[in-house]
C-alpha cells in the first residue's frame, strides 16, 4: 500500500504540471540547452529519419546507446521517459498479438524488436532535443530556419498553454465531482467508477474548449494591439529577434563527434 500511495502521489495533476514546467523550463543548464537550436535540428535531422531506413542490427544498436546517453545528458523528466515505455510496449505487445492473430509464430518477435528498437531511437532522439529547448528557444529556431512566425509562435505559446490548460482541467473535473454522485456500489472490478470517471473526464472537455476558445480571442486581441502581424512579416524585426543566434565552437565539437561516432558505427558493421 506504501507503493501504491507514493504512485498516486506522483500521479496526481499537481505532479503533472510541475513535470511539464520541469520539461519545458527546466533543463536550461544542460549541455544540449547550450548549444545553437539550428545545431540540434541537424542533429535530430539524422536521428529522427535515418533509423527507418538501417536494417544492420549493430548499427541501430549503437545509435539506440548514443541517444540514450544523450537522454541522461538533458535531464529528462521520469514522467515523459515512463510515457515513452509504456507506449513502446503496448505498442509491441499490440503488434505481437495481432501477428500471432493472423498466423504468426516467434519468428515474428525478432523484426518486432527491430521495429521497437527504432522507434526507440527516434523517439529518445526527439525527447532529447525538444526537451532542452525552452519555448522561446525552439520559436526562435523554427523561425531562423524559415517556418512561419505565425507557426513557431503558436509552438511557444503552446508550451506555455499545456499547464494552464491542465489545471483548469482538473478544476472543471472537480467541479463535475462535486455536483455529481459517485456509485454507492462499485460493481465487478470496480467497473462501475470506471464508467462515472470516464464519463466526468469527457465532459470536462466542453468548459474546457470554451474557456480556451475565449482565452485565444483574448490573447490574439492583446497581440494585434502590440502589432504582433505587422512585426511577423518584417525582416528587420526577425534580424533583431534572431540576432543572439549563432554557431559556437560547442556546436561544431557536437557535429563533428556525432558525425565521427556514426561513421566509426558504420564501419565496424
Amino acid at each position: 500500500m506504501e507503493y501504491v500511495r507514493k504512485l498516486l502521489d506522483k500521479a496526481s495533476v499537481e505532479q503533472v504540471k510541475i513535470e511539464l514546467l520541469h520539461t519545458a523550463y527546466g533543463n536550461g543548464d544542460t549541455f544540449l540547452a547550450k548549444l545553437d537550436p539550428r545545431t540540434l535540428f541537424i542533429w535530430y535531422l539524422f536521428f529522427g529519419f535515418t533509423p527507418w531506413f538501417i536494417h544492420q542490427e549493430t548499427v541501430l544498436i549503437g545509435m539506440f546507446a548514443f541517444v540514450v546517453v544523450m537522454t541522461a545528458m538533458s535531464r529528462v523528466s521520469p514522467l515523459i521517459i515512463f510515457i515513452l515505455c509504456m507506449g513502446l510496449i503496448s505498442q509491441a505487445g499490440y503488434l505481437l498479438v495481432a501477428s500471432w492473430f493472423f498466423g504468426g509464430n516467434l519468428d515474428t518477435i525478432f523484426p518486432l524488436i527491430v521495429l521497437t528498437l527504432k522507434v526507440s531511437i527516434i523517439s529518445l532522439a526527439s525527447i532529447s532535443v525538444f526537451s532542452t529547448m525552452d519555448p522561446e528557444k525552439l520559436s526562435d529556431g523554427l523561425l531562423s530556419i524559415g517556418v512561419p512566425g505565425q507557426v513557431s509562435f503558436s509552438i511557444a505559446y503552446g508550451y506555455r498553454m499545456l499547464p494552464s490548460l491542465l489545471e483548469e482541467y482538473h478544476h472543471v473535473f472537480l467541479s463535475f465531482r462535486l455536483r455529481g454522485k459517485a456509485p454507492t456500489k462499485k460493481g465487478f472490478l470496480y467497473w462501475r467508477l470506471i464508467v462515472y470517471f470516464s464519463k466526468i473526464a469527457v465532459l470536462s472537455f466542453y468548459p474546457l474548449i470554451l474557456s480556451t476558445a475565449k482565452r485565444a480571442r483574448t490573447t490574439v486581441e492583446a497581440l494585434e494591439s502590440k502589432g504582433f502581424s505587422y512585426a511577423a512579416t518584417k525582416p528587420e524585426v526577425k534580424k533583431i529577434k534572431l540576432s543572439y543566434l549563432s554557431f559556437q565552437s560547442r556546436d561544431y565539437l557536437f557535429l563533428f563527434v556525432s558525425t565521427v561516432f556514426i561513421i566509426i558505427l558504420f564501419w565496424s558493421a
